[in-house]
């Protein structure tokens, strides 16, 4: 196996720890002031690796094209986790993540016009649409009879929330790709989450919520911190897959993420999957083995 296939299934592990530490840090803080205090441990975990590879004084090498994409890279990632920490406060697990990673259809798509990853194209398609109608499966709820209840409203505004987050997380790949060109992955990592945590701070002081951090649970700033250096790990193996590999194989395979979040959801919120739910995953896991495959 390619060490950037590799890679990308190490961010797909580390991605799935996010989403249970996350959870666990939002249960009572701001989910825009979690964003923002997270963004902080991953920006200073990315600039440690960057200065242990050594990577860090080749900053001012790297040409105008490249800054740009990385910011608006940085910008999307912001965008997306925003809404998606939102969605995250306000739903289940197992019904965010899954649309969540509905964007990897639409950067599959984008990978397969903008960067020519047409090797193996009708089997690439093929195991990402098994993967895209598994994903649906898994976005389901018993509704009551009230639609207006409180209940029905979080369910709504959370799906609506991590569709917005799929959108966002689809164009992060997009651009991190043009970006990182002739940049060391872990210098272009560190370089985009100073994007994000400007982003995200910015919403924090805007909406009016600093004064909310002084009064954060110190148990869960635990959970937020260690959800942080997962990210930071997350994302130096997939930006280290996507330099080096295909994009549309990589987003493929970082829906595995699923496997290790809805196990932990199970474990530790008691979330359980439903007969649809458990045959949606097995579609993404059969499709995803289907793209990787290409690669």
């Amino acid at each position: 196996m390619q060490l950037w296939l590799v890679a990308a299934f190490a961010s797909a592990l580390f991605a799935g720890i996010v989403s249970i530490l996350a959870k666990c840090g939002i249960r009572t803080i701001d989910s825009d002031v979690a964003t923002a205090l997270r963004t902080c441990v991953v920006a200073l975990f990315t600039w440690i690796m960057a200065a242990i590879v050594g990577s860090a004084g080749t900053i001012a090498d790297i040409s105008p094209r490249s800054w740009l994409f990385l910011a608006l890279s940085g910008l999307a990632t912001g965008g997306s986790w925003i809404c998606y920490f939102k969605a995250l406060s306000i739903g289940d697990v197992n019904k965010v993540v899954p649309i969540d990673k509905s964007s990897t259809l639409m950067a599959v798509i984008l990978s397969i016009v903008l960067f020519s990853e047409t090797n193996d194209l009708a089997l690439r398609l093929a195991g990402t649409a098994i993967a895209t109608i598994g994903t649906f499966l898994m976005i389901e709820r018993k509704l009551g009879t009230d639609s207006a209840s409180p209940s029905n409203r979080d369910y709504r505004a959370s799906i609506a929330y991590a569709l917005a987050a799929a959108v966002f997380a689809a164009l992060t790949s997009v651009l991190a790709k043009v970006g990182i060109e002739g940049v060391e992955s872990n210098l272009a990592t560190a370089i985009r989450t100073m994007f994000v945590l400007a982003m995200a701070w910015a919403i924090v002081v805007g909406k009016g919520k600093f004064k909310l951090v002084r009064g954060a649970n110190h148990r869960e700033l635990g959970f937020l911190a260690a959800s942080g250096v997962a990210t930071g790990a997350s994302w130096l193996c997939y930006h280290y897959a996507i330099q080096t590999g295909q994009v549309s194989v990589v987003v493929q395979v970082d829906k595995l993420s699923l496997l290790v979040s809805i196990a932990f959801a199970a474990l530790v919120f008691g979330e359980r999957l439903s007969r649809r739910s458990g045959a949606g995953l097995a579609l993404i896991v059969v499709g995803t083995a289907i793209v990787a495959a290409c690669g």
